[in-house]
């Protein structure tokens, strides 16, 4: 996939930019932050960068957190699932979903950056949907622990 010009102004390729989402994420403590590389399992993303939240604020703060790192090195965001708007209610979860205590309740936001997609979810989410298990191939990258 297509890499996105650094601030440096040179590319920068997927690896990178999974690092960068993945890192952002830990700075704001983000939980059992996993890189997975689908590089040689899918044609729609290179990397799944999957975090877990501990609140509906956390979610929010990451989301940002996330795509304001990724806007400095040049990468754009090109769409984003699950965020509520301001003043309306997060989207209503699919059938067969996991439980929400109201629709306001965020649980899952998805920022699709072409080559990398991460997935912010908080436990019951992850643990429902278990991404880690449906892409069990994947393997995982090395990621240094936040300091």
């Amino acid at each position: 996939m297509s890499g996105a010009r650094g601030s440096s102004g040179s590319e920068i390729d997927s690896h990178a930019k999974a690092l960068l989402a993945a890192r952002a994420a830990q700075a704001k403590q983000a939980e059992d932050v996993v890189i997975m590389d689908l590089r040689t399992l899918s044609t729609l993303t290179d990397f799944f960068i999957l975090c877990t939240a501990g609140s509906e604020r956390q979610l929010d703060a990451l989301k940002d957190h996330i795509e304001g790192e990724l806007a400095r090195e040049g990468c754009a965001v090109r769409h984003v699932e699950g965020a509520a708007s301001p003043g309306g209610p997060a989207r209503a979860p699919r059938a067969g979903g996991p439980p929400r205590a109201s629709e306001r309740d965020l649980r899952w936001v998805l920022m699709d950056c072409g080559d990398i997609v991460v997935h912010l979810l908080d436990q019951p989410t992850r643990d429902f949907y278990r991404l880690e298990d449906l892409w069990a191939d994947a393997p995982r990258l090395p990621l240094p622990q936040a300091r």
